[in-house]
């Protein structure tokens, strides 16, 4: 019993130590992605050079460690899921993100991805993939928890973008405008593929307990279709070679591909591991790590806002990791029954 404690222990101290990292690679990787795009490479070209080479970094992985975990058997319902995660996180997330940034400002863009953890964690509600009970104390510090680190995450990225956007300030202008409601439409859409994904990789990998092969295949699917929606658009695929050089962008295909390889794998392995709301709730942190490297980097102020949006960020993500440890110890006080399929054990106990 007590070597199965600290089993536990160790393991959520890797599961939350290594969503801290993954959130450290994601910033990092969209300030190189908005270099990119900044030369004028076109997004979707970013997205299936980058997407490709997750595949090429992970596949010899996922081949040397998970083989013994694949099915025998390709079934129809398995080839359908990973086309549905394909499609969410690809087309749904960052085409239609890239869409909507267009239309509106970066301050509602930049807010737009920090609803996903208030937007998971609904729909895990909805489909009993997350416990909860109003009667229970537990439940009932979940939900507060998650709207404080939400409420947090969106006003630190109002406060961020209006520093660099003035115009974002200003509603009068775009209260009416046509652009702009369609842009937020593209937004809202784009955030809702991205919470839709999360909840279709924990069910997935009930199916299929191989996190790596499942981002390995899913990334390749998702480069074929970010690859067929610019020749749909454009009628041609934009290899980028005129804003750099074949090396340059291979070697930046592959820093980004294995960034976002590592991150979005280790992620699938805490989906399998702790539910899709847990990760979730640890997309913030990215935000405050453009903030910080804004700040040291270009000399960019901290002001009183971010601060205290920073205090209600770990402030809600602490108050979910609590009463989430507190189920796990007191399953069975007073309301709060186990059932269904618990986000804080793994998917396939």
């Amino acid at each position: 019993m007590e070597w199965y404690k600290r089993k536990e222990t160790v393991e959520e101290v890797v599961v939350i130590g290594g969503l801290i990292g993954t959130q450290f690679l994601y910033a990092t990787n969209n300030v190189m992605v908005s270099y990119l795009t900044s030369l004028g490479l076109d997004p979707l070209t970013v997205v299936y050079y980058s997407s490709f080479a997750t595949f090429l970094v992970l596949s010899p992985i996922a081949f040397a460690f998970e083989r013994i975990l694949w099915p025998k058997k390709l079934r129809l319902r398995l080839m359908v899921q990973l086309v549905l995660i394909s499609f969410a996180g690809v087309i749904l997330f960052q085409y239609l993100f890239v869409k909507g940034i267009k239309l509106t400002s970066p301050a509602i863009a930049t807010a737009m991805p920090n609803l996903a953890p208030g937007l998971i964690f609904a729909i895990a509600w909805i489909t009993r993939m997350e416990k909860v009970k109003l009667s229970c104390l537990y439940s009932k510090v979940k939900i507060l928890g998650t709207v404080v680190c939400v409420s947090g995450a969106v006003t630190m990225s109002l406060c961020s973008a209006a520093k660099e956007d003035p115009r974002s300030t200003s509603l009068s202008n775009a209260i009416f405008d046509q652009q702009m409601i369609i842009g937020c439409l593209y937004l809202i859409a784009a955030v809702l593929g991205l919470s839709i994904n999360s909840i279709l990789q924990a069910v997935t990998l009930a199916d299929f307990p191989a996190p790596i092969s499942m981002v390995a295949i899913t990334s390749l699917i998702g480069s074929i279709m970010a690859a067929t929606v610019q020749l749909f658009e454009d009628h041609k695929l934009d290899n980028g070679w005129p804003f750099l050089s074949f090396g340059m962008l291979v070697a930046l295909s592959f820093l980004g591909g294995g960034m976002i390889g590592s991150c979005v794998g280790f992620t699938a392995w805490a989906i399998k591991k702790r539910g899709a709301v847990l990760p979730s709730m640890f997309c913030p942190i990215a935000t405050v790590c453009t903030i910080v490297y804004s700040a040291i980097r270009l000399g960019d102020t901290i002001n009183v806002p971010s601060l205290a949006s920073m205090v209600l960020i770990f402030t809600g993500l602490y108050i979910v990791l609590w009463a989430k440890r507190k189920e796990g110890y007191h399953p069975n006080e007073g309301d709060c029954l186990e059932s269904g399929l618990d986000a804080e054990k793994p998917l396939l106990s």
